[in-house]
C-alpha cells in the first residue's frame, strides 16, 4: 500500500490588496458567505447557513472590503442583499481559479511524481 494513497491535495485562493494595511483577504470564508449571499439573497440568511452570527459575518464582509478597497455586497434593509459585480466577479474567479487548481493539484498528486 502506498503511504500518501489516503491523502488528497488541498489548495486555497486568496485575493489580496497588497497596498492594504488590514491583512484580510478574499478567501475562502468570505467566498462562501458571498456564495449564500448571491444563492440565499441575503447576508444573514448566509451567516446562518454557515452557522455563523450575523455580526461576524459583518464584521468580516466589511474588513475585507476594506482591505481589498472594493463594496462586495450591496444592502438593502429587510430586503436582504445582492453581490456588487466586483463582488460576483471576484466570486466567480476565486471558484474558477479553485477549481483549476484542485483540478491540477490532484493531476500532479496522483501522477508519476509519487
Amino acid at each position: 500500500m502506498d503511504a500518501l494513497e489516503h491523502l488528497k491535495p488541498v489548495v486555497h485562493v486568496a485575493f489580496a490588496n497588497p497596498d492594504a494595511d488590514s491583512r484580510s483577504m478574499f478567501s475562502r470564508g468570505i467566498a462562501e458567505l458571498c456564495r449564500g449571499v448571491r444563492d440565499l439573497g441575503s447576508l444573514n440568511a448566509s451567516a446562518k447557513n454557515m452557522h455563523m452570527a450575523y455580526s461576524k459575518a459583518w464584521r468580516i464582509i466589511k474588513s475585507t472590503e476594506d482591505a481589498l478597497d472594493m463594496q462586495l455586497l450591496v444592502r438593502d434593509g429587510a430586503h436582504g442583499s445582492t453581490l456588487t459585480p466586483e463582488g460576483l466577479r471576484l466570486l466567480e474567479l476565486h471558484d474558477a481559479i479553485e477549481e483549476k487548481l484542485h483540478a491540477e493539484a490532484n493531476a500532479m498528486f496522483e501522477g508519476t511524481e509519487r
